[in-house]
């Protein structure tokens, strides 16, 4: 486990006492000791602004409003947008736990999870906190232009700071891949990083034209996405996708892609 933050203050947003010993056992039991628990959507989001915690941990169903809307509330405010936030719930359904995740969030803990999953979602997250674990990235972050394309703002803020902790400083935005072919008809990117399932052209059809029709038809392109249909994969991967990763995605997982994508550029 990365040991930059080895202890990192955790806001617990749950309305369950019960469920919030729980919780709160389980993180200490890992030496996480610093922990505060509010009960409400609005509870944390003031809590964060008082006090701004370096993990939030939240539960999906919340009195005030969703796990969903707590997050997306977090990526519309400057200071609160790059706090990584962890989902722990029984919830299963896809229709459910997508958006979540196409918020941009660090990992989802099953209710109940066992000590090894915390384990896990906790050493992504860390990792995403520290820049540490980035000082063997072997390719030039900085003179990087950076293609995101993602039809969710806060999906694109928290790719955004992922690359940033890169060191990649150069980025371009499009909200679907209609967008992107326009921006890529006129200026140069080294890499485009796209969602798969977007409105008006998805990240299929995208890579597709990129090979077929684009100027840029070398240029490496990484899909990150929550899409779990292996057909949907495979004709993505066949459509000349570079590499393909979660949602959420894990910042070791990124770096080794883009060391091996960018390695030749």
């Amino acid at each position: 486990m990365s040991t930059a933050f080895a202890d990192p203050s955790i806001l617990l947003v749950e309305p369950s006492a019960m469920q919030a010993k729980v919780v709160s056992k389980a993180f200490r039991e890992l030496g996480m000791e610093r922990l505060r628990n509010v009960e409400t959507g609005a509870a944390a989001l003031a809590s964060m602004r008082d006090i701004r915690p370096e993990v939030v941990v939240s539960a999906l169903y919340l009195p005030d409003m969703s796990g969903l809307d707590l997050v997306l509330a977090m990526r519309e405010e400057a200071d609160l947008a790059g706090i990584p936030f962890i989902l722990v719930s029984s919830e299963t359904r896809p229709q459910a736990l997508d958006p979540v995740r196409q918020a941009g969030i660090c990992g989802i803990l099953p209710k109940p999870f066992s000590n090894a999953q915390l384990r896990k979602v906790l050493e992504t997250t860390l990792d995403f906190l520290s820049i540490e674990h980035m000082e063997s990235v072997d390719f030039r972050a900085e003179e990087l232009k950076v293609l995101l394309v993602d039809d969710s703002g806060s999906a694109r803020r928290f790719m955004r700071r992922m690359l940033e902790n890169l060191g990649i400083r150069n980025f371009i935005e499009a909200g679907n891949g209609r967008e992107a072919v326009s921006l890529l008809e006129s200026t140069m990117v080294d890499l485009v990083v796209t969602d798969y399932n977007m409105p008006e052209m998805d990240g299929q059809a995208l890579v597709q034209h990129i090979r077929q029709h684009s100027w840029q038809h070398e240029v490496p392109i990484l899909m990150v996405t929550s899409e779990s249909d292996e057909g949907r994969l495979a004709a993505v991967e066949a459509a000349g996708v570079s590499g393909i990763c979660d949602k959420p995605f894990e910042a070791s997982v990124v770096s080794d892609l883009l060391s091996r994508l960018l390695q030749d550029r």
